[in-house]
């Protein structure tokens, strides 16, 4: 009986043994659609707080519900017994379930839902109740006791990474649904869905659709009204199908100030009269002005329509890119060799009819106006001014590509009714006409001079072209060159002007040399984020070879022998950035910092902090003001 008795006791203990060796894990509620348990992260609670989870692990077909269920279902809970006390479930990303009319946020598999216990003083009692569902839904109820102290804690594995991060992007959400991700371009997304915190804040079966702009990503969601403020979930899949999960809380966008940038734009274009990229046309509308005599007003309104006209067009153009989902910003179509060839033609062209060596043609379009080519003339100064940036012009145009349709619009008319107002002045106060000078042969002098900044405009493009596709590219613009050179001036030959276009499918974007500064190197986030770890004061520049404004800062300030020399003495890092070509890193930089185009200039302490942010116009004074404050 004493063997017995001993051997039945040695048999209980064994049978006890993995409880006491591996005390993480509770009692089992097991049924043919889950199987549920408790687990822990640690043998024991340190000062009396213990990282737990729920773990459910769901028959296939089955699903239980998100934090937010959606339009249907609820959420596990769990209640604590005694004086232990749990924190909210750590959600991992849900699925999208849609059935019918009915779109719910669910989870399905293994699913670990970890929660933190504090004061916890021996074991852990909770209830649990969850929904489980497939074609029908069952309510269930289970009590768990995980025994602790517990030795070594074999589910300590479960407890991985959090799969929900916070959002190192800005994020803003419009009041149309618009929100927008700051510094997410499109060649690292190919998907995207936003999961909401809570119910009540959008239509949850409503499409989202995603694009993207200067500024970043953008996902239209159908806000419900009097909704609460938006935060939620943020899923993204890139091209290799790989998720990432980001909990953003965007801020609402505020009104914005009309006036002001209304103004800015304004002031902007009025000031890109004095810009190198414009100073052609002028001096063309100019001449024209002088030889108008009574069409005087007609010359200058047609001018305006030209400009305005042009500058809806360049808006629509825009808005339309945005609504489709592709960033562009001012001067974006001089990324494109196809688009650089065709105005560098059309510069030649002018030159050579400025020379006496043919008269250009008015489109039939324009012949009933009376001012004739005055409104191509508009219309071909706003082409030239896109590569130019003057000051107020970028917080305005940034806010135009982000802005409601409208108010866009209602910027870039501003901004062309500043460049076309020194020839809408002579149209409303035509007692200004007594100020210009008398037509004389010093007219045709004059033309033929203006023919030499056009053939120079040319010879500019032709080196923006080469600098993106290389000497291929540079030899297929020479050849069409050539080509309608022999057209315009053999009118035999006319015709035959129009091969050139065929020589366009040629151009390719090839390798050529980055801009770049003496003793600078290219712009990259990382090369950036480790020189302010390493508190190196940092110059960065964007710029590209088609922005004109950009090349004169360079060879009057930033290529200076004194500023130089500042960057040198202050152990200054130069980072260039060059938007030549597309370049999403300095596409999301210029969005960081409310801008559309080039250039920016940034200047980062030492101290750290936020950066100065340089004018538009660069002096070396204000580059060594800048250097002398960190």
């Amino acid at each position: 009986m004493r063997y017995s008795a001993v051997r039945g006791f040695l048999l209980l203990l064994l049978l006890c043994l993995p409880s006491l060796a591996f005390g993480a894990s509770s009692n089992v509620f097991a049924s043919p659609r889950d199987t549920v348990r408790l687990v822990s992260a640690s043998n024991a609670a340190t000062h009396g707080a213990i990282r737990l989870g729920l773990q459910f692990k769901l028959a296939p077909g089955w699903h239980i519900y998100w934090s937010n269920p959606g339009d249907a279902g609820f959420p596990p809970a769990l209640d604590p017994a005694g004086p232990a006390t749990f924190s909210a479930f750590r959600f991992p990303p849900p699925e999208l379930l849609t059935q019918g009319p009915v779109t719910a946020y669910v989870l399905s598999g293994d699913v670990l839902l970890p929660f933190t216990a504090q004061h916890v003083a021996g074991n852990v009692q909770a209830a649990a109740h969850w929904l489980v569902c497939s074609d029908v839904c069952v309510p269930e109820h289970a009590e768990f006791t995980l025994p602790l102290p517990g030795g070594p804690a074999a589910e300590a594995a479960l407890f991985g990474p959090p799969q929900i991060v916070p959002s190192p992007f800005p994020a803003r959400i419009a009041p149309d649904g618009a929100l927008r991700v700051a510094g997410i371009g499109a060649d690292r997304v190919a998907a995207a869905h936003f999961y909401p915190a809570a119910p009540g804040m959008i239509a949850n079966g409503a499409p989202q659709r995603l694009g993207f702009t200067a500024d970043g990503l953008t996902l239209h969601l159908a806000l419900q009204k009097n909704a609460p403020r938006l935060a939620g979930v943020l899923e993204l899949t890139d091209k290799s199908g790989q998720m990432q999960a980001l909990r953003v809380a965007p801020k609402p966008d505020a009104a914005p100030a009309h006036p002001p940038y209304l103004l800015f734009a304004f002031l902007g274009g009025l000031i890109l009269n004095l810009m190198p990229c414009v100073f052609p046309i002028l001096a063309m509308k100019a001449l024209a002005i002088a030889r108008a005599g009574r069409n005087l007003r007609a010359e200058a309104l047609g001018y305006t329509l030209g400009v305005l006209g042009a500058m809806a067009v360049l808006a629509g153009i825009l808005l339309g890119l945005r609504g489709f989902g592709m960033a562009a910003g001012w001067g974006f179509q001089f990324q494109h060799p196809v688009f650089v060839a065709l105005i560098a033609w059309l510069f030649l062209a002018a030159a050579l009819s400025l020379a006496g060596v043919f008269e250009v043609p008015v489109p039939a379009i324009f012949r009933t106006l009376p001012a004739r080519g005055s409104v191509a003339t508009g219309a071909l100064a706003v082409i030239v001014a896109t590569p130019c940036t003057a000051p107020f012009m970028g917080g305005a145009v940034a806010a135009a590509l982000t802005a409601p349709a409208p108010y866009a619009l209602g910027i870039f008319l501003a901004l062309g009714l500043g460049l076309a107002l020194p020839f809408l002045l002579l149209a409303l106060l035509p007692g200004l006409a007594r100020f210009l000078p008398r037509p004389g042969a010093w007219m045709l002098r004059l033309q033929r001079i203006l023919s030499l900044p056009m053939l120079a405009s040319f010879a500019w493009l032709a080196w923006v072209l080469y600098h993106q596709t290389g000497p291929g590219g540079l030899a297929v613009l020479l050849a069409g060159g050539a080509i309608l050179t022999l057209a315009l001036t053999l009118p035999r030959f006319r015709l035959a002007g129009l091969a050139a276009l065929l020589l366009l499918p040629l151009l390719h974007a090839a390798p050529a040399p980055a801009l770049t500064l003496p003793g600078a190197v290219p712009y990259t986030p990382a090369r950036l984020a480790a020189l302010r770890a390493a508190h190196r004061p940092v110059f960065v520049d964007l710029t590209a070879a088609w922005c004109v404004t950009c090349l004169v800062n360079e060879a009057t300030t930033l290529k200076n022998a004194a500023v130089q020399s500042d960057f040198t003495a202050h152990h200054v890092a130069l980072l260039v950035g060059d938007w030549t070509d597309k370049d999403a890193a300095i596409s999301a930089l210029l969005a960081a910092h409310h801008r559309s185009g080039v250039p920016l200039y940034l200047y980062y302490p030492a101290a750290g902090g936020a950066p100065q942010i340089l004018p538009q116009i660069l002096t070396p004074g204000t580059v060594e003001d800048a250097l002398g404050q960190g």
